[in-house]
Parts: C-alpha cells; structure tokens; sequence
C-alpha cells in the first residue's frame, strides 16, 4: 500500500502523536517499495544525481571517479538532474556533466523511472516528492555542508562565515520529502574553521570532505543505512538564502569586525568588495578626528582607503564605480582637492553613506550562478 504522505491533511494532523503516524506510516511505505524492487546488496550502483553549483561538481567527479570499471568500482551508472538556466553555458554541474559525458536531465524531468539504486543530492535547492524518493531502492543521500541540526536551509556556509562558527563539518543524510534537511543522519563529521576563512575558501574544503564522506558511505550502503540516527531536537539553526539588500554595510550600525566577518561570508558574491582589511594604527586621528561613520581618509603608507565603522574602521584597496579604481586611484581622482591642504581633515561630504535597497529580486546565490553563466 502506498505510503501516507507526510503532512497531509487530516482532523489533529498538526499534532505530534498525528505527525508521529504519519512518519511511521511513510517509513514503512518506504521499506515495501524497497523490498519489492529486488535491489542490488553491494556495489556497483546505479545513481542519480541532484545538484546545481561548484560544491556539487565535487561531489560529481567523485562519483565519476567511482565509475572507473575495476574489482572495486563503487558506480556503475550515472546520470545528472540540474536546474535550468536562461543564459547560455548552464550551470558549473550542467558544464561537468557535459566535460565527463554524463547524461543530463533538467529539472522537473529525472529521466527513466526506477533505473537508479540511489540518489545523491548535493546543493540542489528543490523539494524531492515522496513519489520520486520511492524510486530509489535505497532512497536518496544529501550531501550537506553543515553539521545538522545547525544550519538547515541553502546556505549553510555562508552562515557558517557570517557567525563566526569555530567548529562547522559535513552531513550525510537521508531525504525525506516535503521538508529540507530534516532526514536522519547517516554520517557526520566536524571540521574546525581556519581562522579569517572565507566562505569561498571554506566552501572547497567541505566539498572535498563532503564528497570522500558519500564514497565512504557508499561502499557500505546497506549497512551505513541500517545505523542511521535522527536528527536531535535541540540546536536546531537555519540558513536562509542571503538577499543582495541584506549584503549593504550599515555604517552608522556595524562595527569593523561585523564587516569584515559580513565581507568573508559574501564578498566573493559581490562584486563591489573586492578587499577589505581591518585597519589597525596607533596613530590618534583615527580616535580624534570626531568621523562619522562612512567617513573616508587616505593612508598614503599602506596606499589603502579607510572608512569608518560605528566602531573602528576598514581598509579598503579597490572601489567599483563605473570601472574597477585601486585605492590611489580613488584617491587621486575623488579625494584629493579635499586633502591636499591637510590630509588628516575628516571632510564631511567625503564619506560611504549606507545604500539602502527595498526588497532584493534575486539573491547573491542567483545573481553568483548568473554571473558565472556569463562567463563561460
């Protein structure tokens, strides 16, 4: 019998006991479907592969390494679901499947029905239907970048960078439909975040370990499903998609450190921030001179433009105006007919006022992955 669907409606669903049901009731569906399919018991597999940007083509060459015909091949076939794209190139999984030769579907198609052991999801930003899960012998793996419960939602390292997490790691887990990163974990290891790390940087290391993870996994399928665990309940965290209107600084409200930490997280998503580096001196203008914030001075030693912060202040090497200016440029040509008497003048008018933007049509991930279909 086809199993309930999770959240369906019904009298009490929002209760636990009912939503307990529920889960039970589509645990076994799932363990029928499987058990009348006649799976394999060991590798190779067959498997289906859900992803979208670069931390997913990691994770995509891993398991076209895993295809090489040998005693030990892990993958015995594999074909790829991505998103579409409207600029020509398509998206980085789009452009490595085409470079490894794989076959590719585009979402919402997934190709034959009920040829695949397994399927791998690795940041792919769509809801997988209880219907499309069941397809799967032994369902469908997520390769996420975060240790869950904390971090739920699409941008998990971003959000990682953002707060300041020391400790962030890698889940293995199990989906289920209807709801993102709730499933069980399947494996799960931490990985301590190097000190100033970007999330551009960040983002390479775990999709390396996040894809050496799924292959250890996927040597032992059957068993590392029989020893998965759920999620706990407490420490539960989101990470929602990051809007360009929430990557403007607040000059009058955040502190160099915020800044900095905001420029880790998403300045290799915005173009505008090209480097920024905290400006530490010993020299009294910048505690005397009375700036407000988003005032400019020029440090004519370092040749780095400093703004001040609600606290403290930023260097910053490169601005975008209508081209890319180095910081002497800028200087030279916006700053200089008001520094030229006496270059430790704090002029008012001469200062970053905060942008304010109403709500944002795309987000920083959107308009990255536009970016880089331009580019290609």
């Amino acid at each position: 019998s086809r199993p309930a669907r999770l959240g369906a409606s019904s009298p009490g669903a929002g209760s636990a006991v009912m939503r307990g049901r529920l889960l039970r009731a589509w645990r076994e569906g799932v363990k029928a479907a499987r058990g009348a399919a006649g799976w394999a018991a060991a590798p190779p597999w067959r498997v289906l592969f859900f992803g979208t940007d670069r931390f997913a083509v990691t994770t995509l060459r891993a398991l076209e390494a895993a295809r090489e015909p040998s005693e030990d091949s892990l993958v015995s076939r594999l074909e790829v679901v991505t998103l579409p794209s409207r600029l020509p190139g398509g998206l980085p999984v789009r452009s490595c499947a085409r470079e490894l030769q794989l076959p590719v579907h585009e979402w919402p198609h997934t190709g034959p029905m009920g040829q695949f052991d397994v399927g791998v999801v690795a940041s792919f930003g769509r809801l997988l239907s209880e219907d499309l899960i069941l397809q799967f012998p032994y369902g469908v793996l997520n390769v996420h970048p975060s240790c869950l419960p904390r971090w739920r939602g699409p941008a998990p390292i971003i959000h990682t960078v953002l707060h300041g997490d020391k400790v962030t790691g890698v889940t293995i887990m199990e989906i289920r439909p209807k709801r993102f990163d709730v499933g069980p974990i399947i494996k799960q290891e931490e990985f301590a975040v190097p000190p100033h790390c970007t999330a551009k940087e960040l983002e390479v290391m775990l999709s390396k370990m996040g894809a050496n993870m799924l292959i250890s996994v996927l040597k032992n399928l059957p068993e590392s499903l029989k020893n998965k665990k759920e999620q706990p309940k407490e420490g539960v965290t989101f990470a929602p998609k990051i809007s360009i209107a929430k990557s403007c600084i607040k000059w009058e409200e955040q502190t160099a450190a915020q800044i900095i930490q905001l420029h880790r997280a998403i300045g290799s998503m915005v173009r505008q921030w090209i480097f920024f580096n905290p400006f530490l001196s010993s020299n009294q203008i910048l505690n005397d001179c009375g700036a407000v914030p988003g005032s400019l001075l020029y440090h004519k030693v370092s040749q780095t433009l400093i703004a001040r912060c609600k606290e403290g202040w930023v260097g910053i090497k490169t601005v975008i105006l209508k081209k890319q200016l180095t910081a002497v440029d800028f200087y030279n040509g916006y700053m200089h007919s008001w520094f030229q008497q006496n270059s430790r003048t704090v002029h008012q008018e001469c200062r970053f006022q905060t942008l304010k933007l109403s709500m944002a049509k795309k987000t920083l991930k959107e308009r990255e992955i536009l970016t880089q279909d331009m580019k290609q």
